[in-house]
């Protein structure tokens, strides 16, 4: 690359938000965080995958129009450091997952348009949740790519394997989870999480509670045998 193209390429300025707004409701958003928290948590340990929600990915050096605004998802790359935006040039490839959380304004255009660019960019599965049962006609709509095209998968039972997850994505009737076949449990949400670790404090403190009382029978009992 040249100098003068160099320098033009740095020059592009690249927004970090589009100014609409993380969901069109509170269903919506928590959802969106209860997702992107379950992931987070899943793959901790690794270091060659990160986890985005609402982070615009730009797909095309030097047109900062061109980005589109995943509600999560899950890419084979290096973790580092929270990241602004996500430019494919520079990450090398295109999220390995995204998962759609439709709305009224958006589920034409998750079915439709993002669907058509998902798979011209590559995205290995592509999954729309429909949290209000308004309207798709079936809520969860999943989508693998196979030979460069995305090809629509038969959800059964509300449930449906991601290969690239290694988890199970679930239709409860209620909400969208995701079932770990591995341990036989839905990932938790930071809710539950929230819940387990304030359960496990109290269980420890009355254990220790229960320590300290027999200490003290205990001393009893040995100040009265003398």
């Amino acid at each position: 690359m040249s100098t003068d193209a160099q320098d033009q390429a740095t020059a592009v300025y690249y927004p970090e938000t589009d100014g609409k707004p993380m969901g069109e409701t509170e269903l919506h958003v928590q959802l969106i965080t209860d997702l992107r928290f379950a992931l987070r948590e899943f793959f901790r340990d690794r270091k060659d995958i990160h986890v985005g929600s609402n982070l615009l990915l730009y797909y095309e050096e030097g047109n900062p129009r061109k980005f589109i605004v995943p509600d999560v998802f899950v890419a084979r790359v290096r973790k580092t450091p929270p990241r602004r935006v996500y430019k494919m040039w520079e990450e090398g490839r295109a999220p390995s997952v995204v998962i759609e959380v439709s709305s009224r304004e958006t589920w034409l255009a998750d079915v439709q348009r993002k669907w058509q660019l998902y798979e011209r960019l590559g995205v290995s599965e592509y999954f729309i949740f429909d949290p209000e049962y308004s309207y798709q006609e079936q809520p969860l709509l999943a989508y693998r790519l196979q030979e460069g095209q995305l090809l629509q998968l038969e959800v059964i039972g509300g449930r449906i394997s991601s290969e690239e997850l290694g988890l199970e994505l679930v239709d409860t009737g209620e909400t969208l989870r995701l079932f770990n076949p591995a341990t036989n449990q839905f990932l938790m949400t930071q809710d539950e999480m929230t819940d387990a670790l304030q359960a496990e404090a109290e269980a420890r403190r009355q254990a220790e509670d229960e320590v300290a009382r027999l200490r003290d029978e205990i001393e009893r009992l040995r100040g009265g045998a003398e």
